[in-house]
Parts: C-alpha cells; sequence; structure tokens
C-alpha cells in the first residue's frame, strides 16, 4: 500500500526491502527442558506469560536472539518489540528482524509498528490471524533516504515511548500504593494521633476478633441494614443501545459500576413514550451495587461522588443510602474490602457461572466495618487523595499516547520535517 505525496528526499519501498525476516525455530516437546537458554513464544514478548520452556542444544545463531533484536510476531497476536530478555531462542510465527544497511534500526522499529494497525486489518484467518510473507513485499512505506533523518525521527518516537514507558510505571507504582492504603486502612484505621495503627501482631491488645477478622477495638461491625436508610433496585426496560443526552432520561448499565469507579456515560437513552422513574433516579453520595450477572459482576461497588442529572438505575443494581452519621465514600470502601467481599461470596446464588445474583435479604445482615466518623471521613479522604493522583497521571499517558500517535503519523510519513532538529545538531556540533 503506497503512502502518497512523499516529501523530497524520500522515497516508497517495501517492507521486504527494509530488512531480513527470519522465522523461529519450530520447537516441540522433544527439545523443552528445565535447562539451557530460553524459548521465546509470542506469550513471552507480549508479556501475557513469564519463561515457560528452555532448549538446551545447539541451533544456528539465526534463531539465537540476544538484547535489543526485533521481533515480529506474524500470526495469532499480531506485534513489534525490542527484545530485553537477554540471550534466548527463538520460536516458530515470529520473525527476527535485521534491518537492512541503509535503514536506521530505530526507524525500522517504528514503521514496522506502525505498520501492525494496518496488518491488523487485512490479515488471513478467521481463528488465528496471521500474514504471508510475501505481503511484506506488497507493503510500502514511505522511508527518508538520509539515515540520519531516519535516525531523528526514530529518537523522537523513542523519546516519547521512554516518558509513556514511565508513566506507565508511575500509574502502577500508585495503584499498588492504593492497594496496600485500602488493605491497611481498612484493618487497622487511624489512632488518636493520626497514625496507623501497628498491625495486630504487633500490637494484639488494640484489635478484638469479629466475623471479618481481627479489627481495631474502637470500631463496631454492624449489619448493613443498620446503616443504611434505603436500599433500592432499578427497572430494565427495553431501551436503545445509545447514550442517553445531556437532557435526556437513561438507564444505568451494570457497566457503569466498576472497582475503578462509577461511569455515568455508561447508560442507554430511555426509549421514547416511557415514563421515567424519577424516584430511581442516581445522586451524589449514592453507592451502587451490581445485583445480578456473571460472578466476576457480581456485589462490584461504586460511590458516586457526582452524577449528571436523569439517569436511573437498572434492575441489575442495588442504589444503597447510608444514614447521615455515616460516610458513604468510607462505607462504599467498606463494602469493596476483601473481608466484606468474602462474606458476599458465601451469599450468591444462582445455577451458572454467568447467572449469579445477591439478593435484599443477604445483603441487609452484611457485616460491615465501622470506626468512629472522623476516622471513616479520613479514610475516604486519603483513598480520594490517592485516586485523584492516579486519575491524573492516567489522563497524562492518555495524552501521550495521543501525542505519539498523531506524531508517528506526521512523522513517518514525512509530513512533519525533522530538517529543523538535524540542523539544530549540527549547529551544535559546529
Amino acid at each position: 500500500m503506497s503512502k502518497p505525496s512523499l516529501p523530497e528526499g524520500w522515497s516508497s519501498r517495501s517492507l521486504a526491502s527494509l530488512g531480513q525476516y527470519e522465522n523461529g525455530f519450530a520447537f516441540n516437546d522433544q527439545h523443552w527442558s528445565e535447562e539451557g537458554l530460553p524459548i521465546v513464544r509470542i506469550a513471552q514478548i507480549t508479556g501475557s506469560q513469564e519463561i515457560v520452556d528452555r532448549f538446551a542444544g545447539q541451533l544456528p545463531d539465526k534463531f539465537r536472539l540476544a538484547s535489543g533484536d526485533m521481533i515480529f510476531s506474524w500470526s495469532g497476536t499480531l506485534a513489534v518489540v525490542r527484545w530485553d530478555g537477554g540471550p534466548a531462542w527463538l520460536n516458530q510465527h515470529l520473525f527476527k528482524v535485521t534491518s537492512a544497511s541503509d535503514v536506521d534500526d530505530g526507524f525500522m522499529f517504528h514503521v514496522l509498528s506502525d505498520s501492525v494497525a494496518e496488518f491488523d486489518k487485512r490479515a488471513h484467518g478467521s481463528t488465528m490471524k496471521h500474514i504471508k510473507r510475501g505481503e511484506l513485499a506488497e507493503y510500502s512505506v514511505g522511508v527518508p533516504d538520509d539515515p540520519k533523518e531516519q535516525s531523528k525521527i526514530a529518537e523522537v518516537l523513542d523519546t516519547l515511548d521512554a516518558a509513556i514507558r514511565g508513566t506507565e510505571a508511575v500509574v502502577a507504582k500508585l495503584k499498588a500504593m492504593k492497594q496496600g492504603l485500602l488493605h491497611d486502612l481498612l484493618t487497622r484505621g487511624i489512632d488518636a494521633n493520626g497514625d496507623l495503627r501497628p498491625p495486630h501482631t504487633e500490637a494484639p491488645h488494640l484489635y478484638k476478633e469479629t466475623p471479618l477478622g481481627w479489627l481495631p477495638k474502637e470500631w463496631d461491625v454492624l449489619p448493613l441494614g443498620e446503616i443504611t436508610r434505603e436500599l433500592a433496585q432499578g427497572w430494565s426496560p427495553d431501551c436503545p443501545s445509545e447514550e442517553a443526552l445531556a437532557d435526556e432520561w437513561g438507564v444505568l448499565k451494570t457497566t457503569a459500576v466498576v472497582w475503578q469507579g462509577y461511569q455515568a456515560h455508561e447508560n442507554k437513552r430511555l426509549t421514547m413514550g416511557l415514563k421515567p422513574r424519577p424516584h430511581l433516579q442516581v445522586e451524589a453520595r449514592d453507592i451502587l451495587i451490581t445485583r445480578a450477572g456473571p460472578s466476576s459482576r457480581v456485589a462490584v461497588v461504586a460511590y458516586v461522588p457526582e452524577t449528571r442529572d436523569k439517569l436511573m438505575i437498572s434492575d441489575k443494581l442495588y442504589r444503597l443510602r447510608v444514614h447521615q452519621r455515616h460516610n458513604p465514600g468510607y462505607v462504599s470502601l467498606a463494602l469493596g474490602s476483601t473481608a466484606v467481599q468474602r462474606e458476599i461470596s458465601k451469599t450468591i446464588s444462582g445455577m451458572a457461572e454467568s447467572q449469579t445474583n445477591i439478593s435484599q435479604a443477604t445483603l441487609k445482615p452484611l457485616p460491615t466495618p465501622l470506626p468512629s466518623q472522623p476516622e471513616q471521613d479520613f479514610i475516604a479522604e486519603t483513598i480520594t487523595a490517592q485516586s485523584q493522583k492516579i486519575t491524573e497521571e492516567e489522563q497524562l499517558l492518555k495524552k501521550l499516547r495521543l501525542q505519539k500517535s498523531g506524531l508517528m503519523d506526521d512523522l513517518l510519513t514525512g509530513r512533519v520535517s525533522v530538517a529543523p532538529l538535524l540542523e539544530e545538531g549540527a549547529g551544535h556540533g559546529a
């Protein structure tokens, strides 16, 4: 597929002409061992599985990988990665890519990465996607004739990639910190000085045994029904799939309630001619719980910090409102805790994993840990602050990914030139 309107100094070249594509070795169970170099399959380059098998023998160097080698997965999952796992053997259905002498390795990597989406559209095979080697000769891309220009394009995109990886690492770290905070705050809480209580193993005299395990002596454990002033179930009329406009009534889908938080946009527009039921409308400070569905989607809890008007809960959702003396943000966290979820799991009914539910009758007696209101407030505020940090970094990550997507399109077609950067570098060199 040719790229039109290439700038001066660029040529249209097939992917096949940009390098060599060496297929991996067809390993089978006779080759597998617990010793030797690891065998790299698609699962290893996508990160979905650690190294499973090794090969202790010897093969031609064309099948051997080293850190920095480029791998192109052409069957099953289409992907391009730089291998960073050290010496290894390459399995079949993967190409080891070696750039041509006049093609920069970094540029080659980004060209192939940019081509994956197009390959995905035209991939053969109904159950397993794959491309044929001949298609690499048919697919053309624009390439700067000057290797320095290729290198500079790769440098710009590599810089963005590094920023994306760094931000992904920050998000992962913040999420891990949040999980640790949740566990500590929901099992130990804070003392009168605002510090985390020492764990039960270090200060057993500060704790008491409860149906939810060891909790601080100052805490109550009450049935959920005693702390709620309302537990309502919604309505599921037949609605079109599109989202309701701002001035229209909508019915929330179960996907509006996820562990990441309340998703107001996950709703269906109420069918014309049907009268809304305002008493089922969701309001700020509500707690929503999924009532029915696959087992993994039952008893998911989300707090509603704010919401638009005219959104109703569906029949598969519960809306819970607590008494004024309790912090609903804290209660939602408590309901999502490991201990409380374990109690809920004992009450889930249904004949199949895909059709399970929880009833109001089983929710009301649910043991719920309750510290003092100031402690509830502190716990809710601490987790909210941590969640806000995660949201900010995720927004930055989304911005960086969009920026890279746009830059790839601009730089790999020559629409935006890196010549000024080359001139700037030459000026510094002088």
